[in-house]
């Protein structure tokens, strides 16, 4: 393919839109009303509107934008949005590097750019009514017009939170021309979103891929593979519990993250 390298000369603007969704997943077990809303409190003020326009800014960034507005807003009794657009002049030269199917910069190396793109995040903590089990859920969407996949974020999102389970969305829609009128409906290579993600942590999760490339749709699902139940105890360890207590309550939680990873109920 010629396209990666840029040998083909467009028509204009580039118009393919690129869009990154990321979600993640962070599983508690709580066990009394209290510590279930110390839990969420504990996930407001981590994750409040101010910590999040501060990671989107950090993938402004790193795609080269540059930011024209940010909406944000603190929800009661929880959860947070923040909407970010960003633009930038047209690109005068591509670096061939953003075009290699590998993770992206973190913030300290960055050297990418593009176009123009909006960036938002929601979130949404909540809770099992009867089993002892809160979720914390973030959905951050990145999409740009240009040349630059919003890919290049993805490594950095990985890092910004405690995350458990993931589910990654990227889809390149519409077209552009090149000079002589022919359609072009992708404009670099790409067979997983898995190439985008540093192999220290994909070594962490268990991964599946589920693609349509005729469309240029690429989803791939994220499950860590160790279990260490005093990650999932929420202010006290296992060690204050008996064994059949932790048997229960780890059953509990690897059937929670079972059924977010797999997408339907096992019970």
């Amino acid at each position: 393919m010629t396209a990666p390298e840029q040998h083909v000369k467009l028509h204009g603007f580039n118009n393919l839109t690129k869009s990154l969704a990321f979600n993640m997943y962070d599983i508690c077990y709580t066990r009394t009303k209290e510590e279930r809303e110390a839990y969420l409190e504990y996930i407001d003020e981590q994750y409040n509107a101010d910590r999040l326009t501060a990671i989107l800014k950090q993938v402004s960034d790193i795609i080269g934008a540059h930011v024209l507005n940010i909406a944000k807003q603190d929800y009661v009794p929880q959860g947070a949005s923040v909407t970010i657009l960003v633009s930038e002049g047209p690109v005068v030269e591509v670096p061939k590097e953003s075009y290699a199917e590998s993770p992206g910069p973190l913030p300290e190396s960055v050297v990418m750019s593009l176009d123009k793109s909006h960036i938002t995040v929601h979130t949404y903590p909540e809770y099992h009514p009867d089993d002892g089990i809160s979720t914390f859920r973030a959905d951050i969407d990145v999409s740009t017009c240009g040349e630059i996949s919003p890919l290049k974020a993805l490594n950095y999102l990985i890092h910004s939170f405690d995350t458990d389970i993931m589910t990654i969305d990227y889809r390149v829609r519409g077209f552009t021309r090149d000079i002589k009128g022919h359609k072009l409906f992708i404009d670099h290579d790409i067979n997983s979103i898995q190439n985008y993600i540093p192999d220290n942590v994909k070594d962490l999760y268990h991964m599946i891929d589920v693609n349509v490339y005729p469309e240029h749709i690429f989803h791939t699902k994220c499950k860590l593979r160790e279990f260490d139940l005093d990650n999932y105890l929420f202010g006290y360890t296992k060690d204050g519990l008996s064994e059949q207590q932790q048997k229960e309550i780890t059953e509990r939680i690897t059937q929670e993250m079972d059924e977010i990873y797999y997408g339907k109920n096992m019970s």
